[in-house]
């Protein structure tokens, strides 16, 4: 600990605070993101080779589908570090995990080369980048939000958010460009792997950044008062479950409608809509600028109005988009699928933003980082896990607008915790 700051006085200058939990979370989502796309695009060929596109796809989605319920069991040991020995040490170690699982990634053999072990292997590695980033989030924004100063912690807190759309166009650039430069049988070959290795680069950089700062003023509040507590999962649970299952609930819409926008839709447009890879991936990365643009913009609203009303009207407006699925997403037209994309995932900013701060500020500091991390991450299992594949098996049976309906129900949820919840803007350590 630094002797000169005091538990009142952040000794982490403000920017030094954002760009870390930034930069962590854009490198961690990156890595998840890549294997997003190469679970649509390459897995399916190189890893579950079968006579029918559409179940390898599946099969390929079910790995995808793992590292979510391992998400939060690295939120319940990562979280139990976090609130017992510190933020730094615990966000240092949830980057290495993710990171060194997503290089493996890039260097494992595939199915023609030693049979089922492959997609063994590949589940493995999917297992370790969830369990790294169940630690991760939490940590990120705990860090940017006890180092806000008063009446900025929505601000502060939707830097580390601001990682997923950055991570997403990282890595769809990346595909894009080798899709561009590369012939296709050099990319399903070689060129696939190049995202996962290079990775390694992005986390020394994260790594750098993070063993440079110090531990939030919270925690060494928390040290001061002797309030740690011996095992933060079981006094979250005995003390807090309530409020876990609500913040669940909570992080439930923007879960959903991500994956919709991002797997399904890329794996929808380019098989039953007839996009080639390149085109759908250009219009998926002009509607992520939209997700970036919408995210400080809740920020802005949820420190100045509140979290409750910022996430009641982007859930409002969730439903009312519910409902455009079947006009806007079932023709394969451009302009439409780019406004389907652009309407989404603007609206998932919209509620994706305050989301970090309104987590953290459910939970006290002693099991704030198990917490608030756990309810992200078990909103991911209900929320995204199966996203990708439900929505799949919902257009071939029911048509494309029975996803709508799908995304309806999470959002109608969400709304219910947030009644039940109410603001909590107003709540300190």
């Amino acid at each position: 600990m630094n002797p000169a700051a005091t538990a009142d006085t952040p000794a982490n200058p403000a920017s030094r605070v954002l760009f870390a939990s930034l930069i962590g979370t854009t490198i961690e989502f990156f890595d998840f993101y890549i294997y997003a796309t190469a679970a649509v695009l390459v897995f399916p060929q190189l890893f579950f080779p079968d006579s029918d596109p559409t179940s390898a796809t599946l099969q390929s989605l079910a790995t995808f589908a793992i590292a979510f319920f391992a998400r939060p069991l690295g939120s319940a040991v990562f979280g139990h570090f976090g609130d017992r020995i510190g933020r730094k040490a615990t966000l240092v170690a949830a980057l290495l995990t993710m990171g060194l699982s997503t290089v493996i990634i890039g260097l494992l053999p595939t199915y023609a080369q030693i049979g089922v072990l492959a997609p063994l292997l590949l589940a493995i590695c999917r297992f370790g980048q969830g369990f790294g980033l169940g630690g991760e989030w939490g940590g990120a924004v705990l860090l940017a939000t006890e180092n806000a100063p008063p009446g900025k912690r929505a601000w502060f807190g939707m830097f580390p958010q601001l990682g997923a759309p950055l991570g997403f166009l990282l890595s769809t650039g990346c595909f894009l460009a080798l899709t561009h430069w590369l012939s296709e049988a050099d990319f399903m070959a070689w060129g696939w792997r190049i995202p996962f290795i290079a990775s390694s680069l992005l986390v020394l950089v994260g790594l750098y950044v993070r063993l440079r700062i110090t531990e939030t003023p919270s925690f060494r509040k928390t040290l001061e008062r002797n309030e740690r507590v011996e095992v933060p999962m079981l006094t979250l649970f005995r003390e807090h479950s309530r409020v876990l299952v609500l913040g669940t609930l909570i992080a439930l819409t923007v879960f959903v409608v991500f994956y919709l926008m991002t797997v399904f839709s890329l794996s929808w447009g380019t098989s039953a809509l007839g996009f080639s890879r390149e085109e759908f991936l250009k219009l998926q990365m002009i509607g992520v600028l939209f997700f970036a643009a919408t995210i400080p913009l809740s920020a802005v609203l949820a420190d100045r109005f509140g979290r409750y009303p910022t996430l009641v009207v982007s859930n409002l407006l969730m439903i009312a988009f519910a409902f455009s699925f079947e006009s806007l997403f079932s023709v394969g037209d451009a302009s439409s699928t780019l406004l389907f994309l652009s309407i989404g995932l603007g609206l998932m900013g919209l509620g994706y933003g305050p989301l970090g701060t309104i987590l953290s500020e459910l939970f006290p500091t002693a099991v704030r980082y198990t917490g608030s991390s756990l309810a992200f991450n078990l909103a991911g299992i209900f929320g995204a896990s199966l996203a990708p594949y439900a929505a799949t098996w919902l257009a071939t049976h029911h048509g494309i607008g029975s996803v709508g309906y799908y995304l309806a129900g999470a959002a109608v949820l969400a709304l219910i915790a947030l009644l039940l919840t109410g603001e909590t803007r107003q709540r300190q350590d």
